[in-house]
């Protein structure tokens, strides 16, 4: 007959612990115990030990953008313990790139990386969030404007912009990537005239700052990151605006085109997004969530800090290494561009209520913070400038 006692304890092999004999005895009892607890944490939280990974399409392709973006994956990672991965994929792994927002939308894909005025046939708000051209006609910044976002209402009416889309997406600033070179030409143009007249068709950013490049009479057309270099090889483009020194050496604009024009207007602040399913985002615990807005807050000041050391690294190789010549933009592009921007800007005002309730906050915002901001920067840039002539 079995002892009672034999049900309750279970005895081990004896092992040996710095050479002495142990008795190892388990009880029983207390191995159900904790099992049971440990079925009914499973039961009932069968998501606390899981870690899922989305995967997110970029609209870049591969390089040192989706490099960092997933360093900033690992990011949310570290913070969640690793309960939320993403991982990011180029342009057109998942989907074609002018579907990403529509992907997220429908929880085709969990989640993309784009830039929110790719957007504006959806709404034209997207414009004043993703590149606020000339910024807004208020003299906004790529640094002011966080101000306005972080501490003038911005990100209240950033969320907004997607239920006034109709698209069921939570989203986040994660890369500022202005401001942008007017970019790269054929033959140096010393005026507008010169821009109309000697450029047969330039590649230029998509949405309202095409329209504007149109309105003062450029031919202007939009083209995605793989189709500009074969666009410029075939001739079907001679001039060019991709970014800044470092993604437009990485997409090899400057083995074609050698006139480079950094001071543009069309993407002063141009901002990269990551975009998450709402339906996936609510199923994240709070402390979830703050990860993610942590982490992306976080990349604001990573990102400008990144851009600044890539883009001087890469704007020195260029003009030393590889026969690049850096011109001045002409006097006459600022004010002609400006005007049109500010135009078209007042008529979508006007036939737009969610437009105009987010440009009056940037022009609320901008009388208070852009003559103190402005002003303080001529410092930096004479600073610098005196410094960078030195140097010539």
């Amino acid at each position: 007959m079995i002892s009672p006692s034999f049900l309750l304890r279970y005895r081990t092999k004896i092992y040996t612990i710095n050479n002495t004999r142990v008795n190892y005895t388990i009880s029983m009892s207390f191995f159900l115990k904790k099992t049971l607890s440990l079925l009914i944490v499973l039961f009932f939280f069968p998501n606390i030990t899981q870690a899922e990974t989305y995967e997110c399409q970029a609209s870049d392709p591969e390089g040192g953008y989706l490099d960092y973006l997933n360093d900033f994956a690992e990011e949310i990672s570290d913070l969640t313990d690793g309960e939320v991965e993403f991982e990011f994929v180029e342009a057109g792994a998942l989907v074609q790139t002018n579907q990403i927002l529509e992907a997220v939308h429908t929880n085709e894909i969990a989640c993309g990386v784009s830039y929110t005025h790719y957007w504006d046939k959806f709404h034209p708000a997207a414009m004043l969030f993703g590149s606020p051209m000339a910024g807004a006609g208020l003299g906004i910044d790529n640094i002011s404007y966080y101000s306005w976002y972080l501490n003038g209402g911005g990100k209240k009416l950033y969320k907004r912009l997607w239920r006034e889309m109709e698209k069921d997406i939570v989203g986040f600033h994660v890369a500022p990537f202005g401001p942008e070179a007017l970019g790269w030409f054929t033959t140096p143009i010393e005026s507008m005239d010169d821009f109309r007249n000697n450029v047969s068709a330039y590649r230029a950013p998509p949405g309202l700052p095409g329209k504007t490049y149109k309105d003062v009479g450029v031919n202007a057309m939009s083209l995605g990151a793989k189709d500009l270099l074969p666009a410029l090889e075939q001739g079907i483009i001679d001039a060019a605006e991709w970014c800044c020194p470092a993604p437009d050496r990485q997409y090899g604009i400057s083995e074609v085109l050698k006139n480079y024009y950094l001071q543009g207007l069309h993407q002063v602040v141009v901002n990269g997004d990551l975009y998450i399913n709402k339906d996936i985002y609510k199923e994240f615990s709070k402390q979830q969530k703050q990860a993610i807005e942590t982490a992306a807050n976080a990349s604001l000041m990573k990102f400008v800090a990144r851009r600044i050391m890539n883009n001087g690294k890469a704007l020195k190789i260029l003009t030393e290494d590889e026969g690049v010549i850096l011109h001045d933009t002409p006097d006459d592009y600022f004010t002609e561009f400006s005007a049109a921007a500010y135009k078209n800007i007042q008529e979508l005002k006007e036939t737009d209520t969610f437009f105009a309730e987010v440009f009056n906050s940037m022009e609320e915002f901008a009388e208070v913070a852009v003559p103190y901001w402005s002003n303080a920067q001529l410092s930096n840039a004479k600073l610098g400038k005196a410094y960078a002539d030195s140097l010539k």
